[in-house]
Parts: C-alpha cells; sequence; structure tokens
C-alpha cells in the first residue's frame, strides 16, 4: 500500500488539495497539527541524509547563488509585473512576501518523491529560510506603508524546531546506527514520509474555501494569480539553470515555486495586508499540481533520450 500511495503520490497530492477544499470542516482540524506533521516530516528526511555531507553542499557558492535567484530576482521580476499589471497596494504586498519566502520544507520529500536530488533540495530550503527574514524585512520595507514589525522570536523557534533538531537527531542517528541499517530503515522511511506530505495541501486550503464562500470570482481570481506566480517562479529558474542540466534545473524551478508560505505568514502576520491568507490558500493548488507536471516532464525527457534513434540512413 505505501508503495503504492508513493509511486503515485504526485496525483495524490492535488487529490488531498481538492479534499481538503471541499471538505473545509477537515482541513482546519487538520491546520493545528500541521507542525507537528512538519517536525516528522523534517526528521524522516533528514534521517537518509548524512549531515557532514548536507554541510558540504550548503557551504558552496552555487547554493547561495540560488538562494538569491530564489528571493531578490523573484521580487524584483514579480513585483515589477505587478505593478505594470497595476495590481493594488495589498496584493503588491502580499506578492512581496511570498517572493521573499522559503522553499517548502516538504520540497526535499517531493523531489525524492519524483526522482530529483533530495540533499540539494534540502541545502537549497534551509539556505533560503535563513535568508527569509532578510528579504522579507527589506520587502515590506519597500512595499509595506504602514508600520509592521517580525516576529523574529517566533522564526528563530521554528528554525531551531524544524532544522536544528531534526539535523541533530539525524547526525546523532548516523554516529549510532550502523550504515546498512540505517539504509534499510530509510527505505521503508521514505515511502512513509509521502504520506505527511499530503497533511499540508489538506490543512493549508482552508482560507481559500472560505474566499469561495463569501466571493467565488474574487477567490478565482486569486488562484489565477497563484498560477501566474508558482508559473513565473517554475519557468525563470528553470531558464536560469537549463545549461546546467535537466535534474538540476527541474530541482530549482521545483524548489523555487515551492514556498513556505505559513512560516512568512507566522513571522510577519498582520503586516501581510489581508489578500496574503487568501494568497496562501490559492497557492496550495498550483503548488502541489508541479510535482505531477514535474514527473510528465522528466519522464517525457528521460524517454525521448532512451530511445533509440530512427536510422534515416539507406
Amino acid at each position: 500500500m505505501l508503495f503504492f500511495i508513493s509511486k503515485h503520490s504526485s496525483v495524490l497530492l492535488i487529490v488531498a488539495t481538492f479534499t481538503g477544499l471541499l471538505w473545509p470542516e477537515a482541513s482546519l482540524a487538520v491546520f493545528p497539527a500541521l507542525p507537528y506533521v512538519l517536525f516528522f516530516l523534517m526528521l524522516f528526511t533528514l534521517i537518509g541524509i548524512e549531515q557532514k555531507t548536507l554541510l558540504k553542499v550548503l557551504n558552496k557558492k552555487s547554493c547561495w547563488i540560488y538562494t538569491l535567484l530564489h528571493s531578490v530576482v523573484m521580487t524584483v521580476i514579480s513585483c515589477s509585473l505587478a505593478i505594470l499589471f497595476n495590481a493594488s497596494d495589498s496584493l503588491l504586498v502580499a506578492i512581496a512576501a511570498v517572493s521573499a519566502t522559503g522553499s517548502l520544507f516538504a520540497t526535499p520529500a517531493i523531489a525524492r518523491s519524483i526522482g530529483l536530488n533530495a540533499l540539494t533540495a534540502m541545502a537549497m530550503t534551509i539556505a533560503t529560510t535563513l535568508l527569509m527574514p532578510v528579504v522579507l524585512y527589506i520587502n515590506l520595507l519597500i512595499f509595506q506603508h504602514d508600520e509592521f514589525s517580525l516576529d523574529m522570536t517566533s522564526y528563530l523557534i521554528r528554525l531551531i524546531v524544524f532544522i536544528v533538531c531534526p539535523m541533530a537527531c539525524s547526525a546523532l542517528v548516523y554516529h549510532f546506527v550502523p550504515r546498512p541499517t540505517l539504509t534499510r530503515v530509510h527505505n521503508k522511511l521514505s515511502q512513509f514520509t509521502i504520506l505527511l506530505v499530503f497533511a499540508f495541501p489538506f490543512g493549508l486550503v482552508g482560507p481559500l474555501r472560505d474566499a469561495f464562500n463569501s466571493n467565488p470570482s474574487h477567490a478565482i481570481n486569486y488562484i489565477f494569480i497563484s498560477f501566474c506566480v508558482c508559473f513565473l517562479f517554475f519557468i525563470s529558474s528553470l531558464l536560469f539553470y537549463l545549461r546546467q542540466g535537466k535534474d538540476i534545473a527541474l530541482l530549482a524551478a521545483i524548489t523555487s515555486s515551492n514556498r513556505n508560505v505559513l512560516l512568512t505568514f507566522t513571522v510577519a502576520g498582520a503586516s501581510l495586508g489581508p489578500d496574503f491568507l487568501i494568497l496562501l490558500g490559492a497557492l496550495q493548488i498550483p503548488t502541489y499540481a508541479l510535482p505531477l507536471f514535474v514527473r510528465l516532464i522528466n519522464n517525457y525527457i528521460t524517454t525521448r533520450h532512451l530511445s533509440p534513434q530512427t536510422d534515416n540512413t539507406k
């Protein structure tokens, strides 16, 4: 059963998103449990990654170049387009906040589920999360005309709980557990991990349903905006990394598109304006549709690459 779920996880992520949209009471019930789910998701993912290797990747210049692309460059591109299309001040603040947001903590698990490098995805996720409050503060300083403040205490607590603690636990496991045993256990855990990812689209889509109930056309408008934002992040990163190969380009694209908007909301709250919470819910649809899209692209490219070339010579 776990193998079946893991194999079809890309489709099931979309199913989980629309199930949460159709069943808002259950979505709201799951929402408070998401921090606990997130801790175990990070822990189970990091158990399969040797921390010395992760730190080496995190220390590479290329990782931080990606981080600047993820946050700073995407802010410039997305906000410039929002201004060009005459977005409202509240929507502009929401887009600026999303652009500053680090990658979703579930990204390494999603990357593994579609055959991409979870180690690199984890390094990208950590780096973008570390840079997030700096870029977010600058973005709000530029686009938020009212007074604002960031809850750095909550940010630091979440950084310790969801990144530092799982990394420390993983390091201890690698030190005390024999490698063959660890490999065998992680092979089972990696199939279970994707089950935890389903909780996020299911539990975060609730605000969008509230918007649908009050103003359906307004909600549809935000779904359209969320697709545009995700598509912009995806295509920009894909084109930037395309010369470095298919795998790194797809990984950069999906990591850039997956945004930890819940963490940003926790840090900045009401400073993000009324549009951010609706956009948070709407973003769950394109975010969790992307793994299926990337899997299809990856399979198509791989199939074409491996298929025998037609011999036209006679």
